[in-house]
């Protein structure tokens, strides 16, 4: 007999409320995916953030983009069950409330409560790596790990916790954030965090500032002109063996390695995978070298075993991972 869940969505939309939203709410997009109950990504919508806007309007495009994402899968707004959103900044998943995200100008933003009282469905609110990581964790790259570390590298770089099975948050619900651990003491202030050195921004920032201080590059020519060097950009260059952004990639790939392997000697990690937009457009050869800068710092020698993977779920780790932990939380 044919499993419900692969039929046409507008075939069963009427009958149950059988689908999950996820949404990955960024400073810059909202991105929104309508799942079935296998967790496949029937529909997909983006839109722009504009936190400028302020807290409601915010809300309110979330929602717009959930519908969109609806109406591109031809699933009934009304046959959601719940929507999982993945947010910037540490999240008390108790309340739903939004602790701080600076991208976004919120402070104590009753993210949860808003969602409930404009669509009335079941919400769960989870930090958007936290997110991405518990969909690779289920679903992609961690899955059969019990204890896992995910780090997300992009504008920033993110982090988030599996340990003896469970996702970890920790007593003050922010961890996971290995970002912000200084790798640098005696630096400059804005230069000593993992952040600071191995985020696309920074990389793309030390390239900019080589090549403006007379370094050959493929680049110049963009740095030049005034343009934010993107990751596409990095990516045809690094493959194309550009000395100057294979030399600055391969020592942010090799620090956030020693950060990482640090992590797996204080936590005895089975399993890390390495996500984010940066590390979808660089692929193995960059994944490649945070795994042997992993296992170099990694003690004791048993500890070196550790497995570093690349993101199975890409793009959409986010929405994947938000509308699982919805279903999951709230048994739907």
């Amino acid at each position: 007999m044919p499993d419900p869940a692969d039929a046409p969505a507008t075939l069963i939309a009427d009958s149950a409320r059988t689908f999950a939203a996820g949404v990955d709410l960024g400073g810059t997009n909202i991105q929104a995916g309508i799942l079935n109950p296998k967790a496949k990504v029937l529909g997909r919508a983006k839109a722009k953030t504009a936190p400028e806007s302020g807290f409601d309007a915010v809300v309110d495009r979330i929602i717009r983009t959930v519908r969109a994402a609806c109406e591109d899968a031809q699933v009934p707004f009304e046959s959601l069950s719940c929507l999982g959103v993945g947010t910037p900044g540490p999240v008390d998943p108790a309340t739903g409330i939004v602790l701080e995200a600076v991208n976004l100008r919120w402070d104590n933003a009753p993210l949860r409560k808003a969602l409930i009282d404009k669509t009335g469905l079941d919400v769960v609110i989870e930090n958007d790596v936290n997110a991405a990581v518990y969909g690779e964790w289920k679903r992609g790259a961690g899955k059969g790990a019990t204890d896992l570390l995910g780090v997300w590298v992009g504008t920033g770089v993110g982090g988030g916790l599996v340990l003896r099975g469970q996702p970890f948050m920790g007593h003050f619900h922010t961890a996971g954030e290995i970002g912000h651990m200084i790798l640098v003491p005696g630096a400059a202030p804005g230069s000593r965090s993992l952040e600071h050195n191995c985020s696309r921004t920074a990389v793309a920032e030390r390239i900019a500032r080589l090549i403006r201080a007379n370094r050959k590059s493929s680049l110049a020519e963009v740095v030049n002109d005034g343009k934010r060097i993107k990751s596409k950009m990095l990516a045809d260059a690094y493959h194309s063996g550009d000395e100057l952004v294979c030399e600055v990639i391969n020592d942010s790939a090799d620090r956030l390695g020693m950060a990482i392997g640090s992590v797996v000697t204080l936590l005895s990690l089975q399993r890390v995978v390495i996500g984010g937009g940066l590390t979808e457009a660089l692929g193995e050869p960059y994944v490649s070298r945070i795994r042997a800068a992993t296992i170099r710092a990694a003690f004791p020698k048993a500890v070196k075993k550790v497995e570093v993977v690349e993101s199975a779920l890409g793009d959409d780790a986010g929405i994947i991972g938000a509308a699982i932990a919805a279903t999951d939380h709230l048994g739907v």
